[in-house]
């Protein structure tokens, strides 16, 4: 039964062969991983778990140009099998292309429908925040996420060509919130 968790230290090598799954230096929506992370050695990966984690706080400024950022693993028991984000709010680039939330599967974990069940989680988080609707991007190549968010009741509203390429911005309405 898959789990989303908060980033921990505690996974570090399980993280590493996810991380491999995809090829290093790939990026992976959702991860919060920049390409200066270190995550290899135990320091710099307890550094990028303490980062991962402070972004979640708001009690903690952001640092400038960039917003608060809840991230989750979605993990099956100790396998690291995916990552999911919530953005509290949105900033110019993220109304434009990023969106409230960014996620990926890793490849050998896919159409088990780990993106739906996470995403589908996560949304309440998003509920509970009183955030009242969400913005959700994927690229227009990108049909497994297109299908994922419309499942959830996303709306189209347009397509752009952005900095991260050609995506699709998609709005869900939550309610409940301000």
């Amino acid at each position: 039964m898959p789990q989303l968790i908060a980033p921990t230290t505690r996974l570090h090598r399980q993280w590493l062969a996810a991380r491999d799954d995809w090829g290093r230096g790939v990026h992976q929506d959702g991860s919060g991983l920049r390409p200066d992370d270190d995550v290899d050695t135990p320091e710099g990966f307890t550094a990028f778990v303490r980062k991962l984690l402070r972004e979640s706080d708001p009690s903690v400024a952001p640092v400038p140009g960039w917003v608060h950022c809840t991230y989750w693993w979605m993990t099956e028991g100790d396998e690291v099998l995916g990552t999911i984000s919530l953005r509290h709010e949105l900033n110019d680039l993220l109304l434009e292309s990023g969106g409230h939330i960014g996620y990926g599967v890793r490849p050998t974990a896919r159409r088990r429908g780990l993106a739906s069940w996470a995403l589908g989680e996560v949304l309440g988080h998003a509920r509970g925040m009183g955030i009242d609707r969400v913005l959700v991007t994927c690229k227009v190549d990108n049909d497994p996420s297109r299908r994922t968010i419309e499942a959830h009741g996303g709306v189209l509203e347009d397509v752009r060509d952005t900095e991260q390429g050609r995506v699709r911005r998609y709005w869900i309405k939550l309610g409940g919130g301000s």
